[in-house]
């Protein structure tokens, strides 16, 4: 019974020192590092800064480009993707690991159970034999045993700290998987259309050059026109064709990444082939402090920094004893059918206290280890910051720039359609010879394909805008859990906490 007095003076004494340093925690305060963000996008001439309720909606953003096709080929991307599937599965396993560094918090149960055969030497010591202590003996045992940590030191506290940041981490690398995704998907199917009118200014050119040929042959039957233009009217209807192929291949190319993208074999997977105006949306841009709350990648970054800084709580508290609390019951006999009886039980319970005295250093190497570690995800996240205003910047300036180009663009396609007008006209009097018709052919294909061209690009710039900006997802409120290949049905897909 002394024992038990002991137990219960120590277990009390360490139970009130728990008490009163509940709130000890060795992890230092979280400072997030400053970044310079201007009042305003250097870049936004064409754009308006958005209202404080104007801001892209948080789910389906690529609506702003009213195409049904695209709007059914984002939904399958968030259902088949195998990128998607994999950041899911990427964010379950971090659920996991704070799951089980959450456990941490409570005691451990254990169960033991042995049946055991012994023999005893015949020259072992009396001290440790016994006089009558038989040779050939059973030993059977079954106990339970519970264990808990208190963390006086905030060890454990800072572990469940950040394997929840981690966790939020994580959480944020998935939505930031699924807007890159989803922005590929629609940045690839605009550069798919585009190629679609393509093809079809070339064949249209193709059928002009054809007719075109078709009167020179005529005018060289009649003795007008020379051999010469007739192999030139052949050699830019030719070269016209050779385009189409490419560019067909070019589409083709195209076509297999989005199939990719969406989960599909590209050996089965087609679009068919479609004149498509897409419209360029207005886009709400907001101020640049607001990209911080937007972006899920800055989100991570400034999560991973709040793992790594109570990483370094973890890491201080082993300078402090570790007192650990157990408790163990249990029965214990040389005949197993004799084995839970009240005479056989034994118990024993009490606090028990390590502390490291000496290793050489190790301990203060693990401090400046985690503080390094901080060091690097504060500089990371800088990096991301600053890498999210230039993506903005960068695409703004595209914008504004393509606007501009393709109004330039369109005056020089009029020009260059009425350069081939005059050219004809004066070919048929006679007037020129055919080298100024395949010229001001030239410059018109040239300079229409150069109008198209500017206008994809100045879309697909629209898109990486909607991406820099962080697409419609805000830290303010958790995002949805992307429902991916991963999950059977909607119900089996964990909810974010």
């Amino acid at each position: 019974m002394a024992v038990r007095r002991t137990s219960l003076l120590g277990a009390g004494v360490a139970g009130a020192f728990a008490l009163g340093l509940a709130a000890c925690s060795m992890a230092p305060p979280l400072k997030v590092p400053e970044i310079p963000a201007a009042d305003a996008y250097k870049e936004a001439a064409p754009w308006t800064v958005a209202a404080p309720a104007d801001t892209l909606a948080r789910d389906a953003w690529w609506a702003l480009y009213r195409d049904d096709d695209l709007n059914a080929m984002e939904k399958q991307l968030v259902v088949n993707s195998p990128d998607l599937a994999a950041a899911f599965a990427r964010y379950q396993q971090a659920r996991a690991l704070a799951d089980q560094s959450r456990s941490s918090l409570f005691p451990t149960v254990s169960a033991n159970g042995s049946a055991i055969r012994n023999r005893q030497s015949d020259m072992a010591p009396l001290r440790v034999r016994g006089p009558n202590s038989p040779n050939d003996y059973s030993a059977y045992a079954l106990d339970a045993q519970i264990n808990y940590e208190f963390d006086l030191w905030g060890r454990v506290r800072n572990l469940v700290e950040a394997g929840k940041a981690n966790e939020r981490a994580a959480q944020a690398d998935l939505e930031s998987a699924r807007l890159s995704l989803q922005a590929q998907l629609a940045d690839t199917y605009i550069a798919l259309r585009g190629l679609d009118r393509e093809v079809k200014l070339l064949e249209d050119s193709v059928t002009a050059y054809q007719k075109a040929l078709d009167l020179t042959v005529q005018r060289h039957d009649g003795g007008i026109a020379s051999g010469l233009d007739v192999a030139r009217a052949q050699t830019q209807l030719e070269s016209t064709r050779s385009q189409v192929k490419q560019t067909i291949a070019q589409r083709a190319l195209t076509e297999h990444a989005i199939a990719a993208l969406v989960g599909e074999s590209a050996s089965r997977y087609s679009i068919a082939p479609r004149l498509v105006d897409v419209p360029l949306p207005k886009i709400p841009i907001g101020l640049p402090s607001t990209l911080l709350q937007r972006r899920p990648d800055i989100a991570a970054a400034e999560r991973r920094m709040a793992a790594a800084n109570a990483g370094i709580g973890v890491a201080k508290a082993a300078y402090f004893p570790q007192i650990t609390l157990s408790a163990i019951l249990g029965y214990e006999s040389t005949a197993f059918g004799e084995l839970v009886r009240s005479p056989n039980t034994f118990w024993a319970w009490g606090p028990s206290l390590a502390l490291t005295l000496f290793d050489a250093g190790r301990r203060d190497a693990e401090v400046r280890r985690t503080q390094a570690v901080l060091d690097e995800n504060a500089a990371n996240y800088r990096g991301v910051v600053l890498a999210a205003f230039q993506q903005v910047e960068d695409n703004l300036a595209l914008l504004n720039h393509y606007r501009t180009a393709a109004e330039a663009e369109r005056a020089a396609l009029a020009a260059a359609q009425k350069s081939l007008g005059y050219a004809t006209d004066r070919y048929r009097e006679g007037a020129v010879n055919y080298l100024e018709v395949v010229t001001s052919q030239t410059d018109a294909l040239q300079a229409e394909r150069n109008a198209l061209d500017l206008e994809t690009r100045e879309r697909r710039a629209s898109v990486q805008l909607i991406r820099a900006l962080g697409g419609g997802w805000s830290i303010d409120t958790e995002p949805p859990v992307a429902i991916s290949a991963a999950c059977s049905e909607a119900a089996a897909c964990p909810a974010p906490r």
